[in-house]
């Protein structure tokens, strides 16, 4: 049988390549992104495709959206919230309002898009919702502590919510990509803190560091789209899906670090109980 997908941001990166990937394992797609033009541009046109117009940062476009979604094909079976973009630089650097703004589209806006849809499908008694994250949503990474704060939500939102919504039949999987080729730290998309700090100036610049990663990534996002198809096709799928060798290896190392540290301060961890 055939789904409906809804995707955010799917006029390039992951978001175009899933919509690839859905459409051409013969699903429909209704694709959506603040640029409508750019969404066109990347994904051909079709009967099983609509475009639909969605600023996620705004709850009122999701709910707008939603309804679009169900008046062009009658159900949304999978949800891919994949729009997003980078926030890089010292935290100090960081101004409030540059914080705010990436919270706003990275964190608020997949829990806009999550309570418009979970309605319906909750109605269905079925779906699937998959929650793009970040290895940076598990493991922290200099000059990326707003991006990171979004992403771990986003991480700890879906195994809350996976709990709430799987008596209705709801799945909900959170997938954390490692470096794969997208636009995310392009020059025209990814954003850097606009202060500077002498006292990190040493260090070289956030934007130096990280650019020079753009267009040079391992992971290939035709086979991400390829993969998010087959999950979404599972009887039983991952709850959290690392995607790409990189991802897997430092969370590895990540968690085994962690299990050693809790084994050094266990005792002390203990000593913190009290009787009632």
């Amino acid at each position: 049988m055939s789904k409906v997908w809804f995707i955010t941001g799917a006029g390039s990166g992951i978001g175009a390549a899933t919509a690839r990937a859905a459409l051409g394992a013969g699903d429909r797609v209704v694709a959506t992104g603040r640029n409508l033009d750019k969404i066109s541009n990347a994904l051909r046109a079709s009967d099983r495709l609509a475009v639909v117009q969605l600023d996620v940062a705004d709850a009122i476009q999701a709910k707008a959206a939603v309804d679009k979604a169900m008046a062009a094909f009658g159900r949304i079976d999978v949800l891919v919230n994949n729009a997003g973009y980078s926030l890089l630089g010292n935290f100090e650097e960081l101004t409030t309002a540059e914080i705010d703004g990436l919270i706003s589209t990275n964190l608020h806006g997949v829990v806009h898009v999550m309570r418009a849809v979970i309605p319906v499908m909750r109605k269905q008694r079925s779906g699937h919702i998959i929650n793009v994250s970040s290895l940076a949503g598990i493991i922290g990474f200099k000059h990326c502590g707003a991006y990171s704060a979004a992403k771990f939500a986003v991480e700890g939102l879906s195994q809350s919510v996976a709990q709430e919504v799987a008596q209705f039949g709801i799945i909900v999987t959170a997938v954390a990509p490692g470096f794969f080729r997208t636009d995310l730290l392009d020059d025209r998309n990814a954003r850097y803190g606009s202060s500077t700090i002498d006292d990190y100036a040493a260090e070289g610049s956030a934007k130096a560091m990280w650019s020079g990663y753009n267009g040079k990534q391992q992971g290939d996002p035709a086979k991400l789209g390829e993969a998010l198809v087959k999950i979404a096709g599972m009887d039983n799928p991952p709850k959290q899906f690392l995607a790409g060798s990189d991802a897997v290896t430092a969370t590895r190392a990540a968690l085994e670090a962690r299990l050693e540290e809790i084994r050094a301060f266990e005792d002390l961890s203990n000593s913190t109980d009290g009787s009632f």
